[in-house]
């Protein structure tokens, strides 16, 4: 007699157990809500719509009056594809991805590995030094190091000719306009990556390092054998984060040498920027947008599956 409201009650709190879940579900889309709407607005409905305007001949003239707006499909890729310009700033932002994300991380792997040394004074200050360019307007320090490479003027040119070299017209050869624009690159960025490198080793076990040392490993092998393997995953990432970032490249070719000289510093960013803001032809420069995307994709898959093939190799 007495399990029957037992019973009862345990299956009249059920609906009301159902009732909390369906209350916490509320609650939960209520606080996700305003996050998933702004990815809406601000980049779903952009991107599908950057997609759509690349299959039509979206100009001046469709500006003015969208009757003029035609579809036209694939003929804005056709056109890109068998553009010897659009190949030329694919080649300079090649040049700048394979040279610039090896240096960049090498250095802020290096300043990094450094700040971590115990024996290293004043640790803050060389910390706030690294990454101080990182949060200065990069417009302000473009024309700054266009001063510093200048030709006649240039502290970096002053400092070559003490030692008995000639002066170099870093931004007016295509030779030395890329690796001039690099070293700009490189010093204004590498703090931010620095800092996430600093991060990741002070969680490395002061064991394994002891343990290392033990078995008669230098700094090197340290550095080769504990080190690397322990950073990993953030190596990886920060590759990734960089691959991304050259690939985008357009504020300091456009403040420096406004994609000269000979066009040797167009990059697939600025070439975009022209297609849509000095020709008009938005619906090329999305069709651009669209490849740009689809080349930072493939690499990263790349850099997924070797990042993959050696950690199941180690």
């Amino acid at each position: 007699m007495t399990d029957v409201p037992a019973a009862a009650n345990t299956v009249a709190a059920k609906p009301m157990r159902r009732h909390g879940i369906g209350r916490r579900e509320r609650a939960a889309w209520g606080f996700v809500a305003p996050a998933l709407i702004a990815i809406a607005v601000f980049f779903v409905i952009p991107v599908v719509s950057a997609l759509l305007l690349s299959l039509t001949d979206f100009d001046i003239y469709a500006l003015a009056d969208l009757n003029n707006l035609r579809f036209v499909g694939l003929k804005n890729y056709e056109q890109l594809l068998t553009n010897p310009l659009f190949w030329g700033a694919m080649k300079n932002t090649l040049w700048f991805a394979v040279l610039g994300v090896p240096l960049s991380i090498a250095a802020s792997l290096g300043a990094a590995v450094i700040l971590n040394a115990r024996v290293v004074k004043w640790r803050p200050i060389w910390r706030v030094m690294f990454f101080a360019p990182f949060v200065t307007t990069l417009v302000a320090t473009a024309v700054v190091w266009r001063y510093l490479l200048h030709t006649r003027y240039g502290v970096i040119n002053w400092a070559l000719q003490s030692v008995g070299l000639s002066p170099v017209d870093w931004l007016g050869q295509p030779e030395t306009s890329i690796p001039a624009i690099l070293m700009f690159v490189v010093w204004k960025i590498f703090g931010y990556n620095m800092l996430i490198f600093l991060a990741v080793l002070q969680t490395v076990p002061d064991e394994l390092y002891e343990a290392a040392r033990i078995d008669g490993a230098g700094p090197w092998k340290q550095f080769v054998h504990v080190t690397l393997p322990a950073i990993a995953p953030t190596l990886l990432l920060v590759s990734i984060i960089s691959v991304a970032g050259f690939f985008q490249l357009f504020a300091e070719p456009y403040v420096m040498t406004q994609g000269g000289p000979a066009q040797s510093t167009v990059t697939v960013l600025y070439f975009m920027y022209e297609e849509g803001f000095k020709w008009w032809n938005l619906g090329s420069a999305s069709a651009v947008a669209f490849i740009l995307f689809l080349c930072i994709f493939a690499v990263t898959l790349v850099q997924l599956a070797v990042a993959r093939r050696l950690g199941s190799q180690t």
